[in-house]
């Protein structure tokens, strides 16, 4: 069964609509939704290679904008938007903690948050509610994305062959560790940050 999913990942990963489905996922999961673009941009970099650098570019630009939309629910739809979502990750009390850190440490704290599992719409609605200088927090969003995305297509690009045939070998324990990095990032929200 699993086999079979994998099988179809990567061809739907080959296809023509893959661009559009990665920047799709990517923006939205910048604002609102749970689960991560690497979910999409790891079996298509693996299954079209020389394209890395072009589908990091897209998940980087998507989830920059998407950041923006997380920026905008929580700088003017916090109660009725930026709660309810905050309320879904279990974060909703993190804001005065996460507004003492970027108040603390600045843009690095947007990068830092950025390039980890934590999910990034946690942290663009924080910066809004928080009202980040929009320059800055649009600076660091773009660091703190490309470096994350640009990092895996780099491993994936160099690295591909090999990690496509460990996948392909140990594809159950594979999708073991993304799923306990999934949620770990959720657990990681609710108490870390």
């Amino acid at each position: 069964m699993l086999r079979g999913l994998y099988d179809w990942t990567m061809r739907k990963a080959a296809s023509d609509k893959a661009p559009a489905a990665l920047a799709g996922v990517s923006f939205v999961e910048s604002s609102f939704f749970p689960i991560p673009p690497d979910i999409m941009l790891i079996p298509m970099i693996l299954s079209r290679r020389e394209k890395a650098w072009w589908y990091a570019t897209i998940a980087t630009v998507a989830s920059v904008l998407g950041g923006l939309l997380g920026y905008a629910i929580g700088y003017f739809l916090y109660d009725s938007v930026g709660l309810p979502i905050l309320k879904f990750y279990g974060r909703e009390h993190a804001l005065d903690s996460f507004m003492a850190f970027v108040r603390d440490y600045g843009v690095p704290a947007v990068i830092i948050k950025g390039m980890t599992p934590i999910p990034y719409k946690v942290v663009t609605i924080a910066a809004g509610v928080g009202h980040m200088d929009l320059l800055s927090f649009i600076g660091a969003s773009i660091l703190a994305r490309a470096m994350r995305f640009f990092l895996v297509a780099g491993l994936l690009y160099f690295a591909g062959e090999p990690i496509r045939a460990f996948i392909e070998t140990r594809l159950t324990l594979v999708l073991t560790v993304f799923f306990v990095l999934l949620v770990g990032g959720f657990v990681a929200v609710r108490y870390i940050f």
